[in-house]
């Protein structure tokens, strides 16, 4: 047995013995108010439709959304963010700049509900056009300057609607620029932008267009989302966004981007978000319905990474789940 004197004196393990020395030592702390709940919300009355591809995630009419925004503030968490699920889709996405649009008339029922709940609206097209890519279509790609234009209209008429802030996916070059100028020629200059500024181009956002009805009828989005390999290119977009006038900046996909997230954060030190998309929530959920995981301590690992790596916002489909244990 070795002597004291030939034993390292610093003993890491001693701070780990107990419950309550681990909790007095830890590092990284996540709060309710940290957490966004992404919801899907879609015309009708009654319904709470079920994503297969999600287990506990559901497509919500406007009085079942009430309740879980209800449910959010009760909570405590951050916000919620509304994606929405049109009556009819058209080339140009028109719903989603429509004064009666579902995403607007959400806005204005969970205002009403719950005035102190903080709404985020997505900005896109891609769940309200025929062709579910992110922008208008010409001559078999998308059009970036006028698809930015109507990603203004967007913004600009959620913001009327009520929401907190506005929040742009498209990927599109010039769109924050193009959202603000909107906004402030629209009289809602107050209204901030959370900007998806580096949203890769990742296999895990299928379970959300199976939620959202997104999948391109054509090609992919490689053209805009930017290529999974190019982390110097995110720090360019993120860049380029706070450059526009974005107030937020996030990260997406958050886990595969624990790097950007950290690099973001030390970088550029403006407020970060940072989305645990859908195939990140449903690889839990499987595994965990399959018994090779543990889905709460694999819950709490993900999301603390993600914390832990420098978000300040975390954008997570567990947000209600992890509150409550909060």
């Amino acid at each position: 047995m070795s002597s004291p004197s030939q034993f390292p004196i610093r003993r890491m393990r001693r701070l780990r013995r107990t419950p309550a020395l681990r909790r007095l030592v830890q590092e990284t702390h996540l709060a309710p108010s940290q957490l966004v709940w992404p919801l899907f919300v879609m015309h009708g009355e009654g319904l709470r439709r079920p994503v297969e591809a999600m287990p506990g995630v559901s497509q919500l009419s406007l009085d079942e959304l009430v309740k879980d925004a209800e449910r959010a503030a009760a909570l405590g968490l951050g916000g919620i963010i509304l994606f929405g699920i049109p009556a009819t889709k058209d080339a140009t996405g028109s719903e989603a700049y429509d004064d009666q649009g579902i995403v607007q008339q959400a806005i204005r029922a969970v205002k009403r509900a719950v005035p102190q709940l903080l709404v985020i609206g997505d900005v896109c097209l891609c769940e309200y056009t025929d062709h579910g890519h992110c922008g208008v279509i010409r001559d078999g790609d998308v059009d970036n300057d006028s698809s930015v234009y109507l990603l203004g209209k967007i913004a600009a008429i959620q913001a009327r609607a009520g929401a907190d802030l506005v929040a742009p996916s498209d990927m599109m070059d010039g769109r924050v620029a193009g959202i603000r100028r909107a906004l402030d020629v629209g009289g809602c200059s107050h209204v901030p932008i959370m900007s998806y500024a580096a949203k890769l181009a990742s296999a895990l956002y299928g379970p959300f267009r199976e939620a959202a009805g997104s999948t391109p009828s054509f090609g992919d989005r490689h053209s805009y989302q930017m290529a999974v390999a190019n982390g110097d290119e995110a720090m360019r977009e993120i860049q380029l966004d706070l450059d526009e006038g974005a107030d937020i900046v996030m990260v997406k996909p958050a886990g595969p981007c624990l790097d950007l997230i950290r690099r973001a954060k030390e970088r550029f030190g403006a407020p970060l978000g940072a989305y645990q998309v859908s195939g990140e929530y449903a690889m839990i959920k499987a595994a965990a319905e399959r018994g090779m995981i543990d889905e709460t301590r694999a819950m709490w690992e993900s999301v603390t990474a993600i914390r832990r790596a420098g978000a300040d916002i975390i954008l997570t489909y567990f947000a209600p789940s992890l509150a409550e244990q909060l």
